[in-house]
């Protein structure tokens, strides 16, 4: 689909970026050159899933959402689904903050439900203790029954958080490193991320293990078949190259034929001929089409259930129904069709075969080498957590 006119600044491409496509325009893509495998039991294990809960989920930098989400200042909205009651704030300065949604007085939720609210400040429904969007406590009604309490004591629980490239990084682990988050998310600044407007956003429940979801983004060669009806006639004759960016891994889809006389550092140029794929450390997709951006976190439940929440980014918000009528038909097209009806649902289709034990190991050709990749990539994490 082509996008509606718009003034939108030219956009130029990373270096990283412009290496893949040169990868894949001059013959110089890497792969597999034998089978590989992985066990079965990565995916069916609880044992095994426990250790990548504490391993990774719980100390690594990770992505909670894109900044378009809290678009403006004075913005507040509560995350339950990593398992710890979350609020993401932006507050008077512009700056992202990542809190436990619990009140310092009597451990209350400050905020509840799912929605984006507008507010200058946070009221507790309990008691009416009232917190800057900072995070510092403001005020308490009759303060006088507390005497000599210290405001400055009783700040909200405050995490390690990051906002670059249109993305709001966290981690529950105050002594993580962010230098790899930064790094990758030069590359999302060269899709407009950071100006982007969020068009869309819906939570999917997935009844199969997080890494079957991300393994559907680390190889192509299902695409023509499981998307034979939707995308799969627009990769049928792709070339792909993919290379790490620290343990983050990135791939791209290049139509060869296309990309001869094309201007490869305009990414506006690029992204019509060259399709990438972002599969970030612990559980993130970010997939770039030609004129939007769709991001995935990943939120495991269990070994065997997954949050799937996918947020769609737009170069700026619809003015009229025509571009509106636009981007929705591209948000029923990968979210709806591509991605809840194909992809989940093959990962809990291979959920439901890995289970019943009659697969003791996947079998990966040469151009599935991206799962075992990704595989000896969060092996290498959980033995240094160890």
């Amino acid at each position: 689909m082509n996008a509606p006119a718009t003034d939108l600044p030219i956009l130029r491409a990373t270096e990283g970026q412009l290496a893949l496509a040169h990868a894949i325009r001059d013959g110089k893509t890497r792969g597999s050159d034998a089978i590989g495998t992985v066990p079965a039991a990565r995916y069916t294990d609880p044992e095994h899933f426990k250790r990548e809960k504490a391993g990774l989920f719980d100390r690594l930098a990770q992505v909670i959402a894109p900044s378009a989400l809290l678009p403006q200042p004075g913005m507040a909205v509560p995350h339950d689904a990593t398992g710890r009651p979350l609020l993401i704030t932006r507050d008077a300065d512009g700056t992202a903050h990542v809190f436990l949604n619990v009140c310092q007085h009597r451990g209350t939720r400050l905020v509840e439900g799912d929605s984006v609210q507008c507010a200058k400040r946070l009221v507790c429904p309990y008691h009416a203790w009232t917190y800057k969007l900072d995070g510092k406590l403001l005020a308490l009604p009759r303060p006088e029954t507390f005497p000599n309490l210290n405001k400055g004591d009783h700040s909200l629980v405050e995490l390690p958080s990051m906002e670059a490239g249109g993305l709001i990084w966290f981690s529950p682990d105050q002594g993580a490193d962010f230098a790899d988050a930064r790094l990758i998310s030069e590359d999302f600044s060269a899709f407009g991320m950071p100006s982007a407007h969020l068009f869309r956003r819906k939570t999917h429940s997935v009844k199969g293990n997080w890494k079957l979801i991300m393994d559907a983004f680390l190889e192509s060669y299902h695409v023509t078949r499981l998307h034979a009806d939707t995308i799969g006639p627009f990769f049928k004759d792709g070339v792909t190259a993919g290379d790490f960016v620290g343990p983050h891994m990135r791939s791209a889809v290049g139509r060869l034929e296309e990309m001869g006389n094309v201007d490869l550092s305009d990414m506006g140029a690029m992204r019509r001929l060259v399709t990438f794929a972002y599969q970030l450390i612990p559980g993130t997709i970010i997939v770039p089409s030609p004129d939007y951006v769709n991001i995935m976190v990943l939120m495991p439940q269990s070994h065997n259930h997954t949050l799937v929440e996918d947020f769609m980014l737009i170069p700026e918000e619809p003015k009229t129904d025509k571009a509106r009528d636009h981007w929705e038909r591209s948000w029923n097209l990968l979210d709806g069709g591509v991605f809840a009806s194909e992809d989940f649902r093959a990962a809990e289709l291979g959920q439901q075969g890995l289970e019943s034990g009659a697969v003791k190991e996947l079998t990966l050709g040469t151009l599935e080498g991206g799962i075992a990749r990704f595989d000896a990539i969060v092996g290498d994490i959980l033995s240094a957590a160890d």
